[in-house]
């Protein structure tokens, strides 16, 4: 008589690889995660060009920065919106982006601030626009006051302060 031999996996086995899985989908989930949230954020920055505009425009005619959004001539903070922001302000020329309709409910209620640099002795270098906690360029001075309140996990790198050794 011959024996026969049966092919498969054994409950073990089975079990062994799901606990596998599982695992690297436990590592793998929060990445993906901020991955979202990050391209959320990069996705609503060119929203702000808009008020980009209007600030330049007001710096080159006055050699100030406007108050606030009727002084630059926009619209309302709350009639700025796109898919991830609730509203664009502007105040004494930063731009104040806070997160709201789809965004991911760790930046929704927060806040992305622009900051205007000037060069103040030559005011016909244009402004270099500074986002988040990032410092200015070199000889250029920040106009406005930072109210981020995104966490720097999040920020696009060229958004975040660098670190002093």
């Amino acid at each position: 008589m011959k024996t026969r031999r049966l092919c498969g996996f054994t409950m073990v086995e089975m079990m062994a690889v799901i606990a596998v899985l599982t695992i690297l989908a436990m590592i793998a989930v929060p990445s993906y995660l901020d991955r979202i949230v990050k391209a959320q954020i990069e996705a609503a920055l060119p929203l702000a060009d808009l008020a980009k505009r209007a600030v330049s425009a007001y710096w080159a005619g006055t050699q100030e920065m406007p108050a606030d959004n009727s002084v630059a001539a926009l619209p309302a903070a709350d009639k700025i919106v796109g898919n991830y922001v609730s509203n664009v302000s502007v105040v004494d020329g930063a731009i104040h982006m806070t997160f709201g309709n789809r965004a991911n409910k760790a930046i929704a209620g927060k806040v992305l601030t622009l900051r205007p640099a000037v060069v103040d002795d030559a005011p016909v270098v244009p402004i270099a626009w500074v986002c988040g906690q990032a410092e200015a360029p070199e000889k250029m001075t920040l106009m406005g006051q930072d109210q981020t309140s995104i966490d720097p996990l999040y920020l696009p790198l060229e958004c975040r302060a660098l670190k002093k050794s």
